[in-house]
């Protein structure tokens, strides 16, 4: 059974944020995988992942991406190596 990734934005709901929320959701359409896309603004739960600056991108629990906004293709090539190690 295949389970769907689970993707993260950590970020405090800045304009960079919402930017990568939105390229993250266009790159997992793109892609057309099952995925969860989950918005964390919990600033306890951010450091939790030991990254100082948002926003940062975790897929399936591995931090991928922080302090940048890449473009959506970048985005994808993250995503497709993640699944790779799956």
């Amino acid at each position: 059974m295949v389970y769907p990734m689970k993707i993260k934005i950590l970020g405090p709901g800045c304009v960079n944020c919402k930017t990568l929320a939105n390229r993250t959701l266009e790159a997992v359409q793109q892609l057309e995988i099952e995925a969860t896309v989950e918005k964390v603004e919990d600033i306890q739960a951010i450091a939790s992942y030991g990254i100082l600056r948002t926003p940062g991108l975790v897929i399936d629990e591995r931090v991928v991406s922080y302090g940048m906004v890449p473009k959506v293709e970048e985005i994808k090539a993250l995503i497709l190596k993640q699944s790779a190690k799956v």
